[in-house]
């Protein structure tokens, strides 16, 4: 059983694949890279070093991440040769369920029995994926963002059939890199894009019903409860502004557009417990009454902070 990741391959080379090799050797581990031929590989692998530079010259990168990267990322001759005697093999071709079953096929074949393979699928549910495998136990889903180098967050998502002793493993990789993991179930879009695309799908139901144009509804996203996500997901904030009021806001929703916008019952049932968040000393996430004054503290430092940061950023360049 491999329990120390110590030598990876990235297979898919484009902006997403390049960032996760830069995150893997970061994280002290040799890297194969491996995109559809040796042409595109070498080309993905230049561009990384020429990216790599213009990063450490904004100070994006540390200094010396472009020497690291040299010693630790090679390009390969094809998927095959990249696979064949790593330690985790992560999968990062396009978003098709064809290829992605391919490419998953073509690793399962050369790769080693004892290695572990992740696909780094945003929407794609890892259960179909691990169709591709005679033996899908030490597959699992590890989803990255992009830009992979400076987005921390990382979705792990083992499928039913996957062998839990993989996933320490994994995640301390993960952490090694810098990044921030979360386990999920296996299903459709997991947790970030469930999310990511249902406040997608109202933004743009809002649009057109002429409530707001798209470029005020970025705005306000992003001045309003956008400005508390960097440091609170939404239970958090809901404990923090009471489940009474949320509950309360849920029915003048449902007044006006259905049962899609009803309060859950989950909240009900706290709220009818008196479980109303914080200042209740319960709630979805259980934080003390007596943590309220420290956690308000911590919100205004960190609202003040994130404000000034964007004042010195100056607005992005959209327009």
């Amino acid at each position: 059983m491999t329990n120390n990741i110590n030598t990876a391959a990235v297979v898919g080379a484009g902006y997403m694949g390049g960032g996760i090799a830069q995150s893997l050797t970061f994280a002290g581990v040799a890297v194969q890279l491996a995109d559809a031929n040796p042409d595109l590989t070498k080309k993905a692998f230049e561009r990384l070093l020429t990216e790599s530079e213009k990063f450490e010259r904004e100070g994006l990168f540390k200094p010396g991440s472009t020497v690291i990267l040299k010693e630790r990322l090679r390009p390969a001759d094809s998927i095959e040769s990249a696979v064949a005697s790593v330690d985790f093999v992560h999968e990062a071709v396009p978003e098709v369920p064809e290829i992605k079953h391919d490419v998953l096929g073509r690793i399962s074949r050369a790769v080693r029995s004892e290695a572990i393979v992740a696909s780094n699928t945003s929407t794609l549910p890892i259960s179909g994926l691990a169709e591709a495998f005679e033996d899908a136990s030490r597959f699992l889903g590890v989803h990255f963002s992009n830009p992979a180098p400076f987005i921390p967050g990382v979705e792990v998502i083992p499928h039913a059939g996957t062998d839990e002793s993989i996933l320490a493993p994994v995640e301390d990789l993960l952490r090694r890199a810098g990044k921030v993991s979360a386990r999920v179930k296996d299903s459709a879009g997991f947790v970030l894009n469930r999310l990511q695309y249902v406040l997608f799908k109202e933004a743009i139901n809002i649009v057109e019903e002429g409530i707001a144009s798209a470029e005020a509804i970025d705005e306000i996203v992003r001045t309003t409860f956008g400005f508390r996500l960097p440091f609170f997901g939404p239970f958090v904030i809901a404990d923090m502004a009471g489940l009474d009021i949320y509950a309360a806001c849920f029915k003048t929703f449902e007044g006006h557009y259905g049962e899609r916008l009803a309060a859950p019952k989950i909240l009900t049932d706290l709220v009818s417990q008196g479980k109303c968040g914080i200042k209740s000393g319960g709630g979805f996430l259980n934080i003390s009454a007596e943590k309220s004054a420290e956690l308000i503290t911590y919100r205004n430092r960190a609202y003040r902070k994130l404000a000034d940061l964007l004042t010195e950023l100056g607005p992005a360049p959209t327009s």
